[in-house]
């Protein structure tokens, strides 16, 4: 059966979403589009340009995440990182994510928007500078931008590009003004209404995968301005999704908790990418013996 599918954020726990494909392919699922933030956005891209669930377990188990930081060498000096980060604005520049999607990407026959069924592959970012949410490929007009001649590896970037950890990228309109483009978690960190019709109906059955880490429930009260600070930063990418996972959740959307990575936590250990693997397709399992659509 064909369906859409949505990933949410979450940093490296988005690994958990190569072991719920895992299960979605061996119960009979097909996916003919899929939308993504952040981490998500590099599983909707993998998947979208033909990689299979064992086949982007096997891109993990090979891959060095540590590696993806990519850095100056004067950032081992505090003083440095926090001059980087006041002028540049991230610690990272992005570029090596952004080089090992791109030739990941590229194995596939993969490189720009047009190489894929149009429609089939939608990525969420945010314009910090002009204060919204941004589909790529869609709102790319906006931009004057040919959203067929994108490159899907820079788009990913831009979705994943958490801010203060990873410098903005900078798209610029049709006059010239210049967008900061950050993570696009920042406004929709699951963007399950993404393929969301006018009339209501569904084109076809759908799917949002979710990483959590767990405490949702159980948030400490805000006590100091570190808190305050968390606290707002949580509210902004939580909101604007709320009401439609709350609608969703127990019909549409698997869940899958992740209490021992956090989202920054790049240097993962194989046993914990396998971990994650297998919480995801745990997670996906239960869910599909009470799934009707």
């Amino acid at each position: 059966m064909w369906i859409d599918v949505v990933f949410s954020g979450g940093g490296i726990k988005g690994l958990a979403f190569a072991g719920a494909l895992d299960r979605l392919e061996k119960s009979g699922y097909r996916f003919k589009r899929a939308a993504g933030t952040s981490a998500g956005s590099i599983v909707a891209a993998l998947l979208m340009a033909g990689y299979t669930a064992s086949e982007m377990k096997k891109l993990i188990d090979e891959m060095d995440t540590r590696k993806l930081l990519d850095a100056p060498a004067y950032i081992r000096f505090p003083f440095y990182k926090w001059l980087r980060v006041y002028f540049k604005m991230g610690l990272y520049r992005g570029d090596s994510l952004e080089d090992w999607l791109e030739e990941a990407l590229s194995r596939k026959g993969i490189s720009v928007f047009s190489d894929l069924p149009q429609g089939s592959l939608k990525i969420i970012v945010s314009d910090v500078s002009k204060g919204r949410l941004t589909v790529i490929p869609d709102d790319l007009p906006d931009y004057g931008i040919n959203p067929g001649s994108f490159s899907i590896a820079r788009a990913v970037r831009m979705s994943a590009g958490l801010p203060f950890f990873f410098e903005p990228i900078s798209l610029f309109d049709g006059n010239g003004e210049r967008s900061l483009i950050v993570d696009g978690g920042i406004l929709s960190n699951f963007p399950i209404w993404i393929f969301d019709r006018e009339d209501g109906l569904p084109t076809r059955p759908f799917l949002g995968l979710q990483t959590t880490d767990g405490e949702t429930e159980n948030r400490p009260k805000i006590q100091n301005a570190v808190e305050l600070f968390r606290g707002i930063f949580t509210a902004m990418h939580e909101a604007h999704d709320e009401r439609t996972i709350e609608k969703l959740k127990d019909s549409n959307v698997i869940v899958i908790p992740v209490k021992s990575v956090t989202t920054k936590d790049f240097q993962i250990s194989s046993d914990e990418k396998n971990k994650l693997y297998q919480i995801g397709a745990k997670e996906t399992e239960r869910f599909l013996q009470k799934w009707s659509y």
